[in-house]
C-alpha cells in the first residue's frame, strides 16, 4: 500500500468530511428531502409505530444529520398531530451546525459527536444515514454498531457506495463484501446504492479497518468522498 491512510481523528479535521453540500440543508419532505432520498417519510413510519403500541415511545435516530432540520420538522409535525412528547428524535453529526428548534422538546436531541464512537441510551425503530457514510472512515463498523441499536423489528436505511470500500491493493472489495453483508443480515440495492437491515443483531463483518483516504475524489453524488481501506480476515 503506497498511500497514506488517515485515522479517525485526522479524518475528522478533513475539509472533505466538513463538506456542507450534501446533507446539511436536507428537509423532511418535498424537494431535497429525506422523503425523496429514502422513498418514504420517516414520520409516517413513526406514526405506524405509535398506532401499533400506545404505550411505546418509538425512536428515530439520524446519523450524520447535518443541521438536524428534518428532525426538527418531524418534531413539529408530530406535535401538530397530537403526538408531542411521544416520540424520541435523536440526531448525531460531527459538526455542531444545528438549526435552532423553535419550541423546546425534551425528546428531541441533537448531538455533536463522531458517529464512529457515539453511543445511544436506547434502541430505535428507525435509523437513517442519508449520504453520511460517504464521509465516515470505518463504514463497516458504523453499520454493524448501528444495527445493534435497532429495536427487534426496527429498520436501518443508509446510503452506501460499495466502491468506496477498498482492499489494501486499492481495489474495491467487490462481490466478496456484498456476500459478507448479505450473510450478516444486510440487504444491498446496487442500483440505489442503499443498504438496509430489519432487526438486530448483525453478525460481525470479516474485515479489519486500516484507515481512510480523503483524496478519493468525487463519487456517484459528484461530491468528494472518502475511501475506506480494509484487510479481509
Amino acid at each position: 500500500m503506497d498511500r497514506l491512510l488517515l485515522d479517525e481523528d485526522t479524518l475528522a479535521a478533513s475539509a472533505v468530511v466538513a463538506n456542507c453540500a450534501m446533507n446539511r440543508e436536507r428537509q423532511l419532505a418535498g424537494a431535497n428531502s429525506y422523503a425523496q432520498a429514502l422513498g418514504f417519510n420517516p414520520v409516517d413510519r413513526l406514526r405506524e409505530r405509535l398506532t401499533a403500541s400506545a404505550a411505546a415511545t418509538p425512536g428515530w435516530l439520524d446519523l450524520c444529520c447535518g443541521t438536524g432540520r428534518a428532525l426538527i420538522q418531524a418534531a413539529q409535525q408530530l406535535a401538530r398531530d397530537g403526538y408531542d412528547g411521544r416520540v424520541s428524535l435523536v440526531g448525531v453529526d460531527l459538526v455542531e451546525y444545528f438549526d435552532p428548534a423553535p419550541v423546546p422538546n425534551p425528546l428531541l436531541r441533537l448531538c455533536c459527536a463522531p458517529v464512529t464512537s457515539w453511543l445511544p441510551d436506547r434502541r430505535f425503530d428507525l435509523i437513517t444515514c442519508v449520504h453520511g457514510l460517504h464521509y465516515v472512515g470505518d463504514k463497516l463498523a458504523t453499520l454493524t454498531r448501528a444495527a445493534g441499536w435497532l429495536a427487534d423489528d426496527g429498520l436501518l436505511v443508509a446510503d452506501l457506495d460499495l466502491d468506496s470500500i477498498r482492499l489494501p491493493d486499492g481495489k474495491p472489495a467487490g462481490r466478496a463484501l456484498h456476500g459478507a453483508l448479505r450473510r450478516a443480515g444486510f440487504a444491498y440495492d446496487a442500483r440505489r446504492r442503499r443498504i438496509t437491515r430489519t432487526g438486530r443483531p448483525a453478525a460481525p463483518l470479516p474485515y479489519a479497518y486500516l484507515g481512510a483516504d480523503d483524496r478519493a475524489g468525487p463519487n456517484y453524488t459528484r461530491q468528494p468522498a472518502v475511501h475506506s481501506y480494509y484487510r479481509p480476515e
